[in-house]
């Protein structure tokens, strides 16, 4: 397994559902690209640049309730692909005993993020930068068909606030769908 960090999360320019997070190897150049749905990807920004929230939302309560319980998330382990569908897994530990959990990838890199938990991928799902770029601009790929637009690049990743070239260009990749129907 090797650690991975969120590099960034974009917008699929053919689905205004779809998400990619591009996972990067830490102190490397291999990516891991997943395809997310909308609501994980706004889940995944949101902690990354520390946007509060009224209420808890799903992954906040889940973060409550394993600090509640006096768990510790461990890691969270990107394990696998099959038929296009990425596997995780939480690894927990409670007292003496450590507990592995289903997750989907998006879910877990919520979660992990929440707790700052260290990301691991299987080496095998990495690809080289040239590989995800060459598979970025085929268009009959079911996989890469569509071209990810940035949301947020990692040049600050770590910064509460976003900078306003980031913001600038988060604004500029936004559609009028992106609001949700509007309803006069």
């Amino acid at each position: 397994m090797i650690q991975v960090v969120v590099s960034r999360v974009g917008r699929l320019d053919s689905s205004p559902t779809s998400c990619v997070v591009v996972m990067q190897e830490q102190g490397g150049a291999r990516v891991l690209p997943i395809w997310i749905g909308q609501a994980e990807a706004e889940a995944i920004v949101r902690r990354m640049h520390n946007v509060p929230v009224p209420r808890p939302f799903t992954h906040d309560l889940i973060r409550n309730v394993i600090v509640g319980l006096g768990a510790k998330l461990l890691r969270v382990n990107i394990t696998r692909v099959e038929d296009r569908t990425y596997y995780a897994e939480l690894q927990l530990q409670l007292a003496d005993k450590v507990i592995r959990m289903d997750a989907r990838p998006s879910d877990a890199i919520a979660v992990a993020l929440r707790l700052e938990c260290p990301i691991f991928a299987a080496e095998e799902l990495l690809l080289d930068p040239e590989e995800f770029e060459e598979a970025d601009n085929e268009p009959e790929s079911p996989e890469f068909g569509a071209t990810p637009s940035p949301v947020f690049e990692d040049e600050s990743m770590t910064d509460a606030e976003l900078t306003a070239d980031q913001l600038k260009r988060y604004l500029e990749t936004l559609r009028p769908e992106d609001f949700g129907k509007f309803n006069p």
